[in-house]
């Protein structure tokens, strides 16, 4: 019996480097595939997991998955499961975003913070291709990192054309289990190219047409950085549906919003039409960003039955 970590997943293979640094395609044994798993994926890139070597063949088979510190989880756009596990066991969450070319909608970006919050992943933003952003957009960036920094969110401005924030990413990365993640064209499989370029990541350009990004990377896959630690390339994610939480405490997860909902009236405020609500009163006097509030709205008013259904 052997351990190791799992760096990719495709179908029904499972890359596992093992603790001795060899790497083994792995099967998963046939009674822990599916039970009580209702994601797409049961084993995800980041897992601990315990396998049996099969002598003269070079495979394995997984025989237990180890229990996770964390992980992001998204909702499965296929119907058949309800989730689908990005990454496990992380020590850090990097949420990439462009405001050009194409541009991510802060939605997106504050579900993806939500979940990183529930699972107590720090998350960083990336604002990436700054090199094309003009003098309106640059402001505009300049005041949305003084909005997520005033939460709480530390922010870091890259750009692979010009090498900007390469050497501070590397530095932020060293020794950790990264997640890199974002909406298809932001840049992802580009910047970590630009970090490490013996890795050489496939990437494709942005459709003209629609202005929106083309999926390069088809699987999570874990990459060793020649500078230390690893880093994980997701694929392109055009929608982030939140799963695996109460309604109720959607707001927790938002931490200006929870800060300021211990001034509520109501204990259990859910800060939407109930009077005395101090989450509404910061709203309106602009200590709460207004799309903030609007992101939990989004989240609180989803189908009722993206909540609390499933176990990864």
């Amino acid at each position: 019996m052997e351990k190791g970590i799992v760096i990719k997943t495709t179908g029904s293979w499972h890359t596992v480097l093992a603790d001795n640094s060899i790497t083994v395609p792995c099967k998963i044994k046939g009674k822990i595939r599916t039970h009580g798993i209702r994601s797409t994926n049961p084993v995800a890139v980041g897992d601990r997991v315990k396998f049996d070597r099969l002598e003269n063949e070079g495979t394995g088979i997984i025989t237990e998955i180890l229990k996770r510190k964390n992980y992001i989880i998204r909702k499965s756009s296929k119907l058949s499961k309800e989730s689908h596990v990005l990454a496990a066991n992380l020590d850090q969450a990097f949420i990439m975003i462009s405001l050009v070319s194409p541009r991510t909608t802060l939605r997106f970006l504050d579900r993806f913070l939500a979940t990183s919050e529930a699972y107590e992943i720090k998350a960083v933003i990336i604002f990436n291709k700054t090199d094309l952003y003009n003098e309106q957009v640059i402001d505009e960036m300049k005041e949305l990192r003084e909005m997520y920094g005033s939460i709480g969110y530390e922010s870091i401005e890259t750009s692979a054309v010009q090498k900007k924030g390469i050497s501070k990413l590397q530095a932020m990365m060293n020794n950790k289990i990264n997640l890199i993640a974002g909406n298809s064209g932001v840049g992802k499989s580009t910047i970590i190219n630009a970090m490490d370029p013996s890795l050489n990541l496939k990437t494709r350009a942005v459709s003209e047409l629609h202005a929106t990004g083309k999926h390069t990377t088809t699987f999570s896959e874990m990459f060793r950085l020649s500078s230390g630690g690893f880093i994980i390339d997701t694929p392109g994610i055009k929608g982030f549906g939140i799963i695996d939480m109460d309604r109720e405490e959607i707001s927790h997860f938002f931490p200006e919003i929870f800060s300021a909902s211990k001034n509520c009236q109501y204990y259990n405020c859910l800060h939407i039409s109930e009077p005395g609500c101090a989450v509404k009163t910061a709203v309106e006097e602009n200590r709460i960003s207004l799309s903030r509030y609007e992101s939990y709205l989004s989240l609180y008013f989803e189908d009722k039955g993206r909540y609390r259904n499933s176990k990864y």
